[in-house]
């Protein structure tokens, strides 16, 4: 279930987002301080154009999604997710709550925000993430480079639009299928 975060979340969050696996597939690599991360965190709650998402994975809350529209125009909406690494993967959860994240993020981009394009970063070298997403219909429509920790690395963009949209099989996925779903 994703819900919107609350001001409850905020330490939680900072705890997944450091992370040593989340550091290393982000595109900022440092540790984020608490007055970074509090910063960040009151911006996005002042901006109707970035939600902030908790994903909650059998009753505790699991990860975060995030969604930025302030350069929908030129791409679509951004977004991104990382989960509770040590918790899921304590639980044996993590693969299935991951799966379960990323259909569910899908679903409310374009079911309750009405997005035309979603798109996303990700290293090229994060080939799980990259055929999750492919899984979802994701395509990837460039590559680039970025210098992260003063090294080059190739990112790819990865985007979905509302009309290619499918489930994680490559069953096509419609909203009315979406809305009848066991959740």
């Amino acid at each position: 279930m994703l819900r919107y975060a609350t001001p409850e979340d905020r330490d939680e969050v900072l705890r997944w987002r450091n992370h040593p696996q989340v550091r290393r597939a982000s595109l900022t690599t440092h540790v984020i301080e608490p007055a970074e991360h509090a910063a960040w965190w009151d911006a996005v709650a002042l901006d109707p154009l970035r939600h902030v998402l908790v994903f909650e994975w059998r009753g505790r809350p699991s990860g975060v999604v995030m969604f930025d529209g302030r350069r929908s125009a030129e791409r679509g909406v951004i977004w991104g997710f990382y989960l509770d690494v040590d918790g899921l993967t304590g639980r044996g959860e993590l693969l299935p709550a991951w799966l379960e994240l990323e259909r569910e993020a899908v679903d409310f981009a374009f079911d309750t925000l009405g997005v035309d394009r979603l798109g996303g970063e990700t290293l090229a070298w994060n080939t799980p993430v990259l055929q999750l997403h492919r899984r979802f219909g994701f395509t990837a429509t460039r590559r680039y480079e970025c210098v992260i920790d003063g090294e080059p690395q190739e990112v790819v963009w990865t985007e979905l639009a509302a009309a290619d949209r499918r489930g994680p099989r490559g069953t096509e996925r419609s909203a009315a299928h979406a809305h009848h779903q066991d959740r």
